[in-house]
């Protein structure tokens, strides 16, 4: 008896110190019920079984062991993050997905995503992150996404949503982004969204909204986009919108605004403001009531219920009080304002006229002029504004600065293009110059004054970083890229008329390296066996100047390598395009190319954990290509896999060559495209090790050289 107390007394002291699958009770995340719980979730966003064949019952070792794709687990065994972004998922959210308690990050953007967005989402209350944007996803936004009191992110954007914005929203106290844009919201905007005291980024931008913006929206205090362009808003915006230096001498408690451009309100015919010069001045009626159009003067009766929260609508006598106490002061502010703006007029004016003297010639000021977007596709979707660079006062791309981030005058002079010589070129956007298109640009074969070919990619400023800054880095990194495997940027314009950006490149005359994968022989497209090696050399040469081993450059990883972006030149030697573009693109953008990316399979496994772009990933998308140019087919499959580990090269050599290719340099490439995209990023190859082996390939010797991982 005394043995088994002092057991007791022992256990006691140790229980504490136990790991915790002993000390702590199993609960609803872990093995025994997360894999059933799993397989539900895996039958409605796959139902055909095509993407998420990993998840499976079958698991002795469970979930967490990197057996299930896209599923991260923490230290005891609970699901808490599922990462399945741009998988080609077809199916629907199933309400079960509510049941893991633990999890923090649900991505499902970039899919082919049906039906509800389910309110069991909402019993997710550790959740920080919830992207279900680009999808098809129909039906009401939940209210009771309102109580998820952890939420940061929430992307819904570019869906088919419809309803109101629940009011319940304004509740996230910890809410820093909310995307909305692309749907068929209606309604107004709940003045409850002023509450969100930590929003960034409110984007509500092409939808069916209405009604006025809520004066607390200009209260945010961290807030630098506010996106409400391409709906139906009416009545006067607050001035501390404003970006006009006006607003600074009026709203004497404000600070200079933060938004600068942040704001976009394009495409809303009803707004109107005194201090916005691209709006209409208000009238009377405007001013003195702030009830959105569909409830405008001369309405009738209006029941309470049917006003949207944002009309803020005071009673008839408050008014009438607040319109005299409001006139006396207007007097007064008008007074100081004309003594203020003439003095700031003055100044202004002569700087203005030194300022467009300076770079009146190479960015465009007229508003008259329509982008290729608003004549060609007025619904595009694009996404996150772009100052404009020509307005811009804090840009001046002549002066000098410390940073040391600005353009020498010599390299302004040398890649600058004035929109006329742009119009000039693609004989004003003719349609039969139009060589392609994507969700944020256009591309266009052009004739320069001097007879020289070039491509004209056109991107809109909304689809471009807003940060001024940042964008000029990109455009100065895209100007420093020289090397004979990437494409040559010519020059650039950007238009504040057109609302676009123009990238002047050297046209490519043979098109991209898709154009000669799944080709019929009797087409006369199929490429020889020394020019695929060519080709495979080149690529590799250009992501090693990319990647920084030559002359000790910092690393610039691509993040977008596919063969619809390897041009082939008139000599057929490779050149990667859109290096560098990602710098340029606001954030959103450059997550809607990886949709393709991830279709196609150039996208690491990595990705879809980590969310992050590094060497390797670049060196994963290099071996699918290696496969596609080997096998001349686009689709890479099990099959061309296994016959490169086994040297069948019946699987994975394109039967167009007809046997005329060296065995030896086949088996040797194909076990550097197997290297190259090993699962696990430890064990893929640096671009160093992958030239080494390759300039034994290209010196046509069977090369016993093992590659080096970094």
């Amino acid at each position: 008896m005394a043995f088994l107390s002092l057991s007791i007394i022992f256990f006691s002291i140790l229980l504490p110190f136990l790991p915790p699958t002993i000390s702590q009770p199993e609960n609803s995340n872990t093995y025994a019920t997360s894999v059933p719980l799993l397989m539900a979730i895996k039958a409605s966003l796959d139902p055909q079984n095509l993407v998420l064949s990993s998840w499976s019952l079958n698991s002795t070792s469970g979930p967490c062991n990197g057996s299930f794709e896209g599923i991260a687990c923490n230290e005891f065994g609970q699901v808490v993050n599922i990462s399945l972004q741009g998988k080609g998922l077809s199916g629907q959210i199933p309400p079960e997905i509510g049941q893991l308690k633990n999890l923090t990050g649900l991505y499902l953007h970039f899919n082919e995503i049906h039906g509800v967005v389910p309110k069991e989402l909402a019993d997710l209350t550790d959740l920080s992150d919830l992207y279900l944007n680009v999808n098809n996803l129909s039906g009401h936004i939940p209210s009771e996404i309102g109580s998820m009191c952890n939420l940061q992110v929430l992307q819904l954007c570019y869906n088919i949503l419809s309803g109101s914005i629940p009011t319940q929203l304004g509740s996230l106290k910890k809410l820093s982004v909310l995307a909305l844009q692309s749907n068929k919201l209606s309604g107004a905007i709940p003045a409850s969204l002023g509450n969100l005291f930590v929003l960034t980024r409110l984007d509500l931008s092409i939808n069916n909204l209405f009604g006025s913006i809520p004066s607390k929206l200009a209260d945010l205090p961290l807030l630098k986009v506010l996106d409400i362009r391409n709906n139906t808003f009416s009545g006067n915006v607050p001035l501390e919108l404003s970006n006009d230096i006006v607003c600074f001498l009026v709203c004497r408690n404000k600070e200079l605004k933060r938004l600068n451009e942040g704001f976009q309100y394009a495409n809303n015919p009803g707004l109107c403001g005194n201090d916005f010069s691209s709006l209409n001045t208000c009238s009377d009626s405007s001013k003195s009531s702030s009830k959105p159009e569909p409830f405008g003067p001369g309405t009738g009766h209006i029941p309470s219920k049917d006003i949207p929260e944002s009309a803020n609508v005071l009673p008839n006598g408050l008014n009438q009080s607040k319109r005299t106490h409001t006139a006396a002061a207007a007097v007064i502010i008008v007074i100081g304002l004309i003594v203020a703006s003439t003095a700031v007029a003055l100044f202004t004016f002569s700087w203005y006229r030194r300022r467009k003297q300076k770079i009146g010639s190479t960015f465009d000021s007229g508003e008259a002029r329509r982008s290729t977007d608003q004549v060609k596709d007025v619904g595009r979707r694009t996404a996150s504004p772009l100052i404009s660079l020509e307005y811009s006062s804090s840009w001046d791309p002549l002066a000098k600065r410390e940073d040391g981030n600005s353009f020498s005058q010599e390299v302004l002079e040398s890649y600058m293009f004035t929109l006329d010589a742009v119009e000039s070129a693609t004989q004003y956007f003719s349609e039969t110059n139009l060589l392609g298109k994507s969700s944020f640009s256009a591309i266009y074969k052009g004739i320069l004054r001097d007879g020289s070919a070039v491509a004209i990619k056109c991107i809109s400023k909304i689809s471009c970083k807003s940060d001024e800054t940042e964008f000029l880095k990109g455009l100065k990194l895209l100007t420093s890229l020289k090397h004979e495997n990437l494409l040559r940027l010519r020059g650039f314009c950007c238009s504040k008329g057109r609302g676009e950006c123009f990238l002047i490149y050297d046209f490519v005359s043979n098109g991209n390296l898709l154009q000669y994968l799944d080709v019929k022989d009797d087409k006369g497209d199929v490429l020889d066996w020394p020019t695929r090696k060519s080709i495979i050399q080149g690529i590799a040469q250009g992501i090693r100047y990319l990647h920084g081993t030559e002359n000790n450059k910092r690393t610039l990883v691509h993040r977008n390598i596919s063969a619809e972006k390897i041009l082939i030149d008139k000599h057929y030697n490779p050149l990667l395009s859109d290096s560098g573009l990602q710098n340029l693109l606001a954030d959103d953008i450059v997550f809607s190319t990886l949709k393709g990316s991830a279709a196609m399979g150039y996208l690491a496994p990595e990705y879809t954990t980590t969310g992050r772009f590094t060497e390797k990933s670049d060196i994963y998308a290099f071996g699918m290509i290696i496969f596609q140019i080997l096998s001349g087919k686009s689709r890479i499959s099990q099959l061309n896999c296994h016959g490169a580990e086994l040297s069948r090269f019946e699987d994975f050599i394109d039967a167009n060559l007809a046997g005329n290719f060296k065995e030896s340099e086949a088996a040797r490439l194909g076990e550097v495209a197997l290297l190259c995209t090993n699962v696990s990023p430890d064990q893929r190859p640096d671009i160093e090790g992958v030239m080494q082996e390759l300039d034994g390939i290209g010196l046509n010797s069977c090369s016993n050289m093992s590659l080096q991982n970094s």
